[in-house]
């Protein structure tokens, strides 16, 4: 009852952050699954993780579709070109050790923090579509991005904000709504993956996702009032993402017995 119950409450942090971000959730998915709800296996975690994720992000993006903050073409070619690279990095994750493959999870997450930051004064074309210069930058990246997502078993939204602002152009408010597609595309076709391995925890991903709509409602709401305020999402993302990496590092090292 109890890992049923920290198993809703950590949901619905995973999804108020999809909801605000459009990221971070499965960052913050994998370390709850792992640290608080007490899944002791990693690839259960992971392969849990990237279904809840996923399912959460379809109710996410429900809600910006509804207030048009979704670049519906530009998101489809990035996704279509990340569910393949999605499925080949989840066949690499699960031949890695699961310790090891928690520290590359950290260290990228502090990489793509830096770069929020970096990126956090840009305003974007709202304006943008799909067109022929930046669709092979939407495939590329994409295919990129879905790899990194299937690898370490994440919605990967975090990577895929940057990614379709670095592509496209387009504000990050429109980057998060649009992000939504890929995170739900790339969720589920890494959990096929892990599903068809019984590396999912069927019981746990439903309390998870129950909680993670709740959370993404009032994530939605949140990121639509901060929208208007220069770099305040970019920010917001990048904090979340260094704060839980160093704690999974600490936590790794640990493990590893490193200290």
């Amino acid at each position: 009852m109890l890992q049923i119950l920290l198993g809703a409450l950590a949901g619905s942090a995973v999804g108020f952050t999809l909801g605000l971000v459009g990221g971070g959730g499965s960052i913050l998915a994998v370390p709850l699954m792992v640290y608080l709800v007490g899944v002791h296996d990693p690839h259960v975690a992971i392969g849990t993780s990237a279904l809840a994720v996923a399912a959460n992000a379809l109710t996410g993006l429900t809600t910006h579709a509804r207030r048009r903050n979704v670049k519906w073409r530009c998101a489809a070619t990035f996704a279509t070109a990340g569910v393949v690279g999605a499925w080949f990095g989840a066949l690499l994750g699960k031949s890695m050790n699961g310790q090891t493959l928690l520290a590359l999870f950290a260290l990228l997450m502090l990489v793509v923090a830096g770069l929020m930051v970096r990126s956090r004064g840009r305003e974007g074309d709202p304006t943008v579509v799909l067109n022929r210069g930046n669709a092979p930058k939407l495939l590329g990246s994409g295919a990129a991005t879905g790899l990194l997502s299937g690898f370490f078993g994440i919605g990967g939204g975090f990577l895929v904000v940057p990614g379709l602002i670095a592509s496209t152009g387009m504000p990050i408010l429109f980057a998060v709504g649009s992000s939504l597609v890929a995170v739900t595309a790339f969720g589920l076709t890494t959990a096929l993956s892990y599903a068809t391995s019984g590396l999912i925890d069927w019981p746990l991903a439903a309390v998870f996702i129950g909680g993670g709509a709740l959370g993404s409602l009032f994530g939605t709401r949140l990121a639509t009032r901060l929208a208007g305020r220069k770099g305040a999402l970019n920010l917001v993302l990048a904090g979340l993402i260094a704060i839980v990496a160093l704690y999974m590092l600490y936590r790794t090292a640990r493990a590893l017995g490193l200290i």
